[in-house]
């Protein structure tokens, strides 16, 4: 029996048009996380790409979940907004150490994503992947890296992250590159492409696609037909998270839920 997961969820859990839409009616703010967490099974802090916290906040987010819950957390843009990735390392240090590990096993991959002008430089993006750490404080670190300029979409790019045992995030989105190949322990989806004419965000049929697609790489199996820019990695079998990401985010609870629905079936 696999030890693995797929982990479903949404981008943090503060947003106003969830109120009256995911959250009961009147459901109090300062408990949104605990309602979440109870429909979803993983969230992606986004807070943390834009400022810092203090060790307090992630220790009450940990409390706030239930054990076998996991959050995401998306690396500090001063980290990746660089024009010499090389040179992040002070900056990468401070934002691992600002806390995260307050989050002990509830703690899942780091998101270090990029901005969609940044290009492939073999040199420079290998030395950033040095730069992760692969524990603080003595809890284990994961990556994923979302990379968005097409000249990624390279061999060079995929055993680079292969070899730092980095996962490359796999982004359903109409405006970035799709890199679906394999590289780290786990796999990470981004879906960005909900639509708010469908309830769930996805149509029916797209949701089973995704549902059969994650239970495929759980299993360490490359889903077709998504085309793969190098040799497939070994099938071994590996947790995914997948979140509904951006583009009718109203819809991406329901998104989330319907995904974990058919996981179960």
């Amino acid at each position: 029996m696999s030890t693995t997961q797929i982990r479903v969820g949404i981008g943090g859990w503060t947003y106003e048009p969830w109120r009256n839409n995911f959250y009961p009616e009147k459901w109090p703010q300062k408990r949104e996380l605990e309602y979440a967490a109870s429909k979803l099974t993983a969230i992606e802090i986004n807070g943390t790409y834009y400022s810092s916290f203090k060790p307090a906040s992630f220790a009450a987010w940990a409390a706030a979940v239930p054990d076998d819950f996991v959050f995401a957390v998306k690396a500090s843009r001063f980290c990746t907004n660089r024009k010499v990735l090389a040179d992040a390392g002070e900056s990468i240090e401070r934002f691992v150490s600002q806390g995260l590990t307050e989050l002990g096993p509830k703690l899942g991959p780091i998101l270090w994503q990029f901005m969609a002008t940044k290009k492939f430089d073999a040199d420079d993006f290998g030395a950033f992947l040095k730069l992760l750490p692969t524990a603080h404080a003595g809890v284990t670190l994961r990556h994923a890296v979302q990379v968005r300029h097409e000249s990624f979409a390279t061999p060079a790019f995929v055993e680079l992250a292969r070899a730092a045992g980095v996962a490359i995030v796999h982004a359903d989105s109409a405006d970035y590159p799709a890199i679906a190949d394999v590289s780290g322990d786990h796999v990470y989806v981004r879906l960005e492409q909900g639509v708010a004419e469908e309830p769930a965000g996805y149509a029916p049929e797209a949701l089973d696609r995704w549902t059969g697609m994650a239970r495929d790489w759980q299993r360490g199996a490359a889903p077709a037909p998504v085309p793969l820019v190098a040799d497939p990695a070994p099938a071994t079998p590996r947790d995914a998270f997948v979140f509904f990401i951006n583009g009718a985010k109203e819809r991406a609870p329901h998104g989330a839920m319907a995904l974990i629905e058919r996981l179960g079936r």
